[in-house]
């Protein structure tokens, strides 16, 4: 099976998690037909081959994002103008999609990109509150809860071939987080943090383009690539 195959059968496997604190709900895109047709131009297109990725790890889907398009980072507007992948989708844009994408474009674009790269979160699935995005960490109950199931679904991804080393997408709370099961659970060799792109797009906007260099210079560095 190529890299991709292995995705399209990972994300029609993946299981909703249940018995959550009340008042939060999951963002679950992968029931509908729509949005596996998606996913499946998006692996059939750029994750030809089977050669492992590096591994790069965000916090959870959000509303507008991959929590809509199924496809981690990347809201509607962006699959169809930088991915060519036509969606009736809502065109609402997300502030982190649209960093990765100028990003992806700083690395030799798409096709180059995710030869290399696959993107992922600490929890394959979103959440919001009161209508809000929620992060898995926001709410001890939540992160305790949702552990086995997290952990579950990263050993699962590994399988489908990771490089080594890896890279948390947040150098707070997540690269702690992804740390702390590191150790207990030996998942990579390393896992090295980089600035989350929705913090890089609210408060240092205007230093974007030195963050796209950060972005560029940890990861081609990367010996696994």
């Amino acid at each position: 099976m190529t890299f991709g195959e292995k995705v399209i059968a990972y994300c029609k496997s993946i299981p909703k998690p249940e018995k959550l604190p009340e008042g939060v709900e999951v963002l679950y895109p992968f029931n509908t037909p729509k949005v596996m047709g998606l996913v499946r131009q998006f692996c059939e297109r750029f994750y030809a081959g089977r050669q492992p990725r590096t591994f790069l790890i965000g916090i959870n889907p959000g509303r507008f994002g991959g929590g809509s398009t199924g496809i981690p980072f990347t809201d509607p507007l962006r699959l169809e103008s930088e991915l060519g992948i036509t969606n009736d989708m809502d065109k609402k844009p997300e502030l982190s999609s649209r960093f990765v994408y100028e990003m992806i474009g700083a690395l030799g674009g798409p096709e180059e990109f995710y030869r290399q790269f696959y993107i992922t979160s600490v929890s394959p699935v979103g959440f919001t509150k009161d209508g809000k995005n929620l992060n898995y960490y926001d709410i001890k109950e939540l992160q305790e809860t949702l552990e086995p199931y997290m952990i579950s679904e990263l050993k699962k991804q590994i399988e489908l071939g990771a490089n080594p080393v890896a890279y948390s997408l947040g150098m707070g709370k997540n690269i702690a987080y992804l740390n702390k099961i590191n150790k207990e659970h030996g998942l990579f060799e390393a896992i090295e943090p980089l600035p989350h792109p929705r913090w890089i797009m609210q408060y240092r906007l205007k230093r974007k383009d030195e963050f796209i260099r950060l972005y560029e210079e940890k990861l081609l560095r990367t010996e696994y690539i």
